[in-house]
């Protein structure tokens, strides 16, 4: 299973839309926050693929959950903004609310900058921002030999 995440697309549809045309296989989408109208323009646009999405900081009158996890291919995905846990000045407290949860993967956006970690039986993600300059977003694999994570950058 392919799932297309992305995260702070900030109104930028065009580039979101990209996204979801180059990653045509994907199955699932989930939207890491702070770009809830370009959330409902996908669930308009892109009806036969599952759609999840959080609210974000810039998601404003947003009720839109803050936080979700959900199983996929038997896997637990936390995923959520990131503000919340404050992830601009590190990833201590969400890596450990995502462990005590049991999750296998965590998803967040909030800081702009894209990056892929795994430790201790824990994949995280942030897809970048797909919304401004050096625009990025990310892809999940679930397979039965594992879990591949990688961001693409989109300009």
């Amino acid at each position: 299973m392919r799932i297309l995440v992305m995260s702070d697309s900030h109104g930028d549809y065009n580039r979101v839309r990209r996204a979801v045309m180059a990653q045509n296989k994907a199955e699932v989408i989930i939207h890491c926050g702070d770009g809830e109208d370009q959330v409902d323009n996908l669930k308009r646009d892109f009806p036969e693929k599952a759609v999840y999405a959080v609210r974000g900081n810039c998601d404003w009158g947003s009720t839109l959950p803050l936080e979700q996890l959900i199983t996929l291919e038997g896997k637990r995905i936390m995923f959520t903004h990131g503000h919340i846990y404050s992830v601009k000045s590190g990833y201590y407290r969400i890596e450990q609310e995502a462990r005590s949860k049991g999750a296998d993967i965590l998803l967040f956006g909030h800081t702009h900058l894209k990056m892929t970690e795994y430790e201790d039986g824990l994949y995280m993600m942030n897809p970048g921002s797909i919304g401004y300059y050096g625009a990025s977003y990310g892809i999940v694999d679930i397979t039965p030999q594992g879990i591949l994570m990688n961001t693409v950058n989109v300009d």
